[in-house]
């Protein structure tokens, strides 16, 4: 008998368990439902791509397909870094990203705040919506507008420079201006759009804080200095640790409608590992060796998370992802 009793009161433990969990799941179904898409979307792009790695560790040729190409282990990195490419794209790719980041959160905190300051609020929506119009201008459209402006014959740059007797700037064979003109053109497009997140955490701000010191006499810059940016210093921290888990991702499409794939001139200070992955695919056929360039973005991108969130939770753990 007392055995028997044993071995319900399991049973009957764990069928509660179910039950609790099924009854969970029921009352989170809306916000369950609002994640297949996203669920969707990384097992189609993320998950189910993943057998195309094996692409990096074989010469591939078209008559033998993917998995009778002979196998060459690490010989495709060996090919990257023996010619220079792997380190000057890496490099390319990572001072471009890191610029962005940093540049581009300052600038978009920045523009949060100051839009927190306006008093008028249809001045502070209108405003907004100029600011946010860039970011849904296409890149395709950005390249034409910036070819118009920078070409050498027909750009409206040389034709003001021709007016006031100067020489004309042969803009595309010159690779030492474009890191200049491609971060202002991405900090011009994205400012706007991101400084929504920083807007909407100083709006999370109690208002009591505000009035508070206003009362005790401090003026807008000591409430901006010793209140809203340490508000925001969680959700910077966050920011940067998602924008650090794609150092090793360029933003191809600014890249190649500003620049192009195949202007040589440029590529010293323009070519990232997007546009030379694309190449390998597009024009030279090597899959291979853009398959090894892909993997290995990825790879440096994970360790690069893992080593800033080890990093920000030896500082700040409450504000780490892990």
């Amino acid at each position: 008998m007392e055995t028997a009793l044993v071995e319900r009161v399991p049973a009957k433990k764990l069928q509660r368990t179910s039950s609790a969990k099924l009854r969970r799941f029921w009352n989170n179904k809306t916000l369950l439902l609002m994640c297949v898409p996203a669920i969707i979307f990384f097992i189609v792009f993320a998950y189910l791509p993943m057998p195309g790695l094996y692409l990096a560790f074989i010469n591939y040729n078209y008559s033998d397909g993917i998995f009778k190409s002979p196998f060459v282990a690490f010989d495709n990195f060996r090919f990257l870094v023996i010619n220079g490419d792997l380190w000057r794209l890496s490099f390319n790719t990572v001072a471009y990203n890191l610029v962005f980041i940093v540049l581009g959160n300052v600038l978009q905190i920045f523009v949060a705040i100051l839009l927190n300051e306006i008093r008028r609020k249809w001045f502070k929506k209108v405003t907004q919506t100029l600011m946010f119009l860039p970011h849904f201008i296409s890149a395709v459209l950005i390249g034409l507008i910036a070819y118009n402006v920078l070409s050498y014959d027909y750009g409206l740059l040389n034709s003001i420079l021709g007016s006031l007797g100067m020489e004309p700037v042969k803009t595309y064979s010159d690779p030492k201006i474009w890191p200049f003109i491609i971060v202002l053109t991405f900090l011009w497009q994205s400012t706007g759009y991101g400084s929504i997140v920083y807007f909407a955490a100083i709006m999370g701000l109690d208002n009591e804080i505000i009035e508070a010191s206003e009362i005790d006499g401090a003026n807008a810059f000591q409430r901006i200095i010793y209140i809203v940016l340490p508000w925001l210093k969680p959700t910077f921290i966050i920011l940067m640790l998602f924008s650090l888990g794609g150092i090793l991702k360029g933003n191809f499409g600014l890249f190649f409608n500003l620049v192009g794939a195949n202007n040589t001139a440029l590529y010293p200070t323009t070519d990232i590992i997007e546009t030379y992955v694309f190449r390998s695919l597009m024009t030279n056929f090597n899959f291979s060796i853009g398959s090894a360039v892909s993997l290995y973005q990825s790879v440096f991108g994970f360790v690069v998370v893992l080593t800033a969130n080890w990093l920000v939770k030896k500082t700040s753990p409450e504000n780490s992802l892990f």
